[in-house]
């Protein structure tokens, strides 16, 4: 006797579960993911190691990676702004729509940048047309994740929520792996090559993922809870309003939350990049270590992510995510004082532990706990809104900042600890102020209290 795979189950607390839709949110928003980390992965490390002397040669070596670093800003000040956009979309017409919307228009943007001319080519224009793609990348990715979570939230089984939204997650560290072992292995190359034309290479190639996610997409249904909104004229007009009338309380605690995640993900994926192969830092003009560290980290985080997801569904959200916040602040001095040993082995380390131990500790418990937070009326825009601002707050500013700070005190690697250790203890107070949201009813118009 034979079961059919794509019929509905029952989650042991009597929540339907169609396999089929479950296998093609996962994969759509896993695709999605890969996408957006490896934009974001190329811009960043593009940002620490060659946008400076390609786009904005006339400042000399700071303040061209500080300008370089301004760009890669410009792109999180956009995500608010299309996670309005979009979140508003997703909770008045539909998670699916939006989800092939922002694919389309992320991938767009960063093949475009491949197709760009550099300063000695066009003088300032190429600076010009990359902050208008980047501001373009950053809408399209303003609604990116929060439309994966949601996604995923809402068809996953509630009793493994945890598990299951954080595995489309494991697509950041897919894109994390292609973005930094492109760099990692096109920075071998001769830098008169590098700077010519091969740098354009990771941002053309983009167009593969984008054709693939636009296929895949294609074919997901709406989410249950969606439909059990549209069955019962539940549907809001202006899920913004109702966000700020009913929710102000949970968009700031997962602002909260989010600064120690994002703001760390961003040092070790950026910062720390550029503290290495700067002219002052520990391996000047090295433009391998780096990425090669975030190639390595990316392995063991694509297992720890899905690892710290499921101990939300045993322990719940909160406690994982309070320990991972504390473990993201203890390490803070002590790791970046190894980095300035100067031993390679040690800086990989230091990136393993920092992004697969205390970035994905934070993570794993987050992909549920954000949509469960908000009601089902105005969700996408409730997730949306703390993403983003958060992003702005933590990753954006992060590079810019700590680039001028850096040069402010001759690299000093106590920059690097201090920034950490701040948005690690954001994100721990946070908690406190957080309800536990484990196995919540995503049917439910209301806020979890």
């Amino acid at each position: 006797m034979t079961t059919r795979t794509d019929s509905p189950l029952a989650d042991a607390d009597g929540a339907v579960v169609e396999p089929e839709q479950l296998r093609r949110a996962t994969l759509a928003s896993s695709v999605g993911s890969a996408l957006e980390y490896y934009d974001f992965y190329i811009y960043g490390l593009a940002s620490a190691l060659i946008f400076g002397p390609l786009f904005f040669k006339p400042l000399g070596d700071e303040g061209a990676l500080i300008a370089s670093f301004a760009t890669y800003g410009v792109g999180f000040a956009a995500r608010p702004f299309g996670g309005i956009v979009f979140g508003y979309i997703g909770d008045r017409f539909g998670r699916k729509m939006v989800l092939i919307l922002t694919i389309g228009l992320m991938g767009a943007a960063s093949f475009a940048i491949g197709l760009l001319p550099t300063f000695e080519q066009a003088g300032m224009l190429g600076a010009i047309l990359l902050v208008i793609l980047r501001i373009v990348q950053g809408l399209g990715a303003g609604a990116e994740q929060a439309g994966a979570t949601t996604l995923i939230s809402e068809v996953a089984p509630p009793r493994r929520r945890g598990f299951f939204a954080s595995l489309p997650f494991v697509g950041i560290q897919l894109g994390t792996l292609l973005g930094a072992g492109t760099f990692a292995l096109i920075a071998t190359a001769n830098k008169d090559v590098l700077e010519g034309w091969l740098w354009r290479v990771p941002f053309l190639a983009s167009v593969i993922l984008i054709a693939i996610a636009v296929f895949i997409r294609l074919r997901l249904k709406e989410t249950p809870v969606f439909q059990e909104l549209e069955k019962h004229k539940n549907v809001v007009k202006n899920p913004v309003g109702q966000l700020w009338k009913h929710s102000k309380k949970n968009v700031l605690v997962g602002i909260g939350l989010r600064m120690g995640e994002n703001g760390n993900s961003s040092i070790y994926s950026a910062l720390l990049v550029a503290f290495l192969a700067a002219p002052a830092g520990v391996f000047p003009g090295d433009k391998f270590i780096g990425p090669v560290g975030l190639l390595i980290a990316a392995g063991f985080a694509a297992l720890m992510v899905v690892t710290f997801g499921a101990l939300s569904d045993r322990f719940g959200r909160v406690p994982v995510y309070r320990y991972g916040a504390l473990f993201q602040a203890v390490i803070a001095f002590p790791a970046f004082y190894l980095v300035t040993l100067g031993n390679v082995t040690l800086v990989w380390v230091v990136m393993v532990v920092g992004i697969a131990l205390g970035v994905q500790s934070m993570l794993g418990p987050q992909c549920p706990l954000l949509p469960e937070l908000f009601g089902s009326q105005y969700r996408f825009t409730g997730v949306a809104m703390a993403r983003e601002i958060s992003a702005v707050l933590a990753g954006g500013l992060v590079p810019l900042v700590g680039a001028a700070l850096l040069a402010a005190t001759g690299y000093s690697w106590l920059v690097l600890a201090l920034y950490s250790l701040v948005l690690a203890l954001i994100s721990f107070v946070s908690t406190f102020f957080t309800p536990e949201t484990m196995g919540r009813n995503l049917v439910d118009i209301e806020d979890a209290r």
